[in-house]
């Protein structure tokens, strides 16, 4: 039992969740990518990183996985999938997505096989239960509103978790998150191969306005042979993948790398939902590339068809509600690009 109230079994990896999947019944494990982790190079910036708070009270053995389990406040088929509200109850919203407010940096052009990024952790309000944020990296393909995409990142979710805590997480979906899309273990989808990072568990410890920006490390990559898109964590840690089986789109690469944030709640985008909600995204504050108080991403990679990771040649900030969420992105007279956003949702220019 972790010192946050979470209770993480060790599992043999061959009885995790994703292996009950029916386009898995004869899949074979891969354990490690055939590729090699990057390393951070000794020029780069160093950067404090987070850990996890379970690692204080134990660890998990080789051959199994570490799960965190779920109650019944918070069963994973009850609270895999969020409600798609309708747009003729709500009046249009002009949102790139229903239901999702995001302020994100983009890159488009070319065939992806990998996205990275050095995320910021903070602990936004989340004002209602049903409602989240996360700050992320993605992956996408297909169009707007049935597009198949893989991502991970941090986020506070209280109805998939149970609480307000800030947690690692991973996600994908096959149709827009439709009918398809599951964050974590919670149902088949994402195998897991790590023993040492819980999904779903709480990340610790949280930047502060006067302290140190403690920042996570994601990096998604599909492997060239098996066709897999890893999830690695800080540098090292190769957490697991995505079959390709589970998609169409993306089995041969991506059409767009995201990073930033996203909230997701039934009161964003048009006027027929104020009060707009009051769920913070980054750390809640606006855009802040001097003090650096707000939600940020730096070192943004992409990998493309050449498998070179380097600095995107283009890249687009973009918002769906710039007076509640905002994006600044910072390429001139500085070392490295920096990408900030965020915001409180609910302000005088929000209301």
């Amino acid at each position: 039992q972790s010192g946050d109230g979470d209770i993480i079994d060790c599992v043999d990896i061959y009885s995790q969740p994703s292996l009950h999947h029916p386009a898995f019944r004869n899949h074979k494990i891969q354990l490690t990518p055939s590729y090699t982790n990057t390393i951070r190079s000794e020029s780069e910036k160093t950067v404090t990183l987070t850990s996890q708070i379970w690692h204080e009270k134990g660890s998990c053995p080789e051959g199994t996985i570490p799960i965190r389990r779920t109650t019944i406040k918070n069963n994973a088929k009850e609270h895999t999938k969020f409600p798609q509200y309708n747009d003729s109850e709500m009046g249009k919203n002009n949102l790139l997505l229903t239901n999702h407010s995001m302020a994100i940096l983009l890159t488009t052009g070319l065939a992806y096989m990998g996205g990275k990024g050095d995320i910021k952790v903070w602990n936004p309000k989340v004002e209602s239960d049903e409602e989240y944020t996360t700050s992320r990296v993605a992956l996408k393909s297909g169009p707007r509103n049935d597009f198949e995409a893989v991502e991970s990142g941090w986020m506070v979710n209280p109805r998939a978790y149970g609480d307000r805590q800030t947690r690692l997480y991973v996600y994908w979906t096959a149709d827009g998150s439709r009918k398809t899309g599951c964050f974590d273990l919670m149902c088949p989808g994402f195998i897991q191969t790590t023993n040492e990072i819980a999904l779903g568990a709480a990340i610790y410890p949280i930047s502060t306005p006067r302290g140190l920006p403690y920042q996570i490390t994601i990096y998604i990559r599909r492997d060239p042979y098996s066709g897999n898109w890893w999830m690695q964590y800080g540098e090292r840690i190769n957490v697991g993948y995505w079959p390709p089986d589970l998609f169409q789109a993306l089995m041969r690469h991506a059409e767009t790398v995201q990073w930033g944030g996203e909230v997701f709640s039934a009161r964003v985008g048009g006027f027929r939902t104020r009060p707009h909600t009051a769920t913070e995204m980054g750390s809640g504050q606006f855009p802040d590339w001097i003090l650096g108080t707000s939600g940020s991403v730096e070192r943004m990679r992409i990998l493309g068809n050449d498998l070179a990771l380097r600095v995107p040649d283009w890249v687009s900030a973009y918002s769906d509600e710039y007076y509640c969420y905002g994006v600044f992105y910072v390429e001139d007279y500085v070392e490295e690009p920096e990408f900030f956003y965020g915001g409180p949702g609910r302000n005088f220019q929000c209301p």
